[in-house]
């Protein structure tokens, strides 16, 4: 990550960079679009020219959305079916569609998160250290 912020900007905070995040704008500045497409990084910031390349969420997004998502989901399913006992072509009416807005909507603004976080934090790649001094 050689762009970094310089000695003249001001040090953002971890909820200004979260917010950054949020709002899928870039980790940097704050104002340049993050995504070319739904889920597609822009290669670089339109307004402080800070290159995406660094970014590496990986599976990190998909794995929280899919963790609350399920949560939220299976315990929606299991009170309709205690309480009402409908029949499974209903259960595959009302679960799947929440499903899917559960997973995909939020999908989208956690991984812009994830990407603010880690450029606040200046993460990279662990490394082997040599210790045979």
């Amino acid at each position: 990550m050689n762009d970094t912020v310089g000695p003249s900007e001001p040090e953002t905070t971890v909820l200004q960079s979260a917010l950054r995040g949020l709002t899928c704008k870039c980790p940097r500045c704050g104002k340049g679009k993050l995504y070319a497409g739904f889920l597609t990084l822009a290669p670089s910031c339109d307004r402080c020219g800070l290159d995406y390349a660094f970014i590496d969420t990986g599976d990190g997004p998909a794995i929280f959305i899919i963790m609350l998502a399920g949560g939220i989901v299976v315990a929606c399913a299991l009170i309709v079916e205690v309480k009402y006992q409908p029949p499974y072509w209903l259960h595959a009416a009302l679960w799947l569609p929440l499903i899917l807005a559960t997973t995909l909507l939020p999908l989208r603004a956690m991984k812009s998160l994830l990407i603010a976080l880690q450029f606040h934090h200046k993460a990279a790649p662990g490394r082997l250290v040599d210790r045979a001094k």
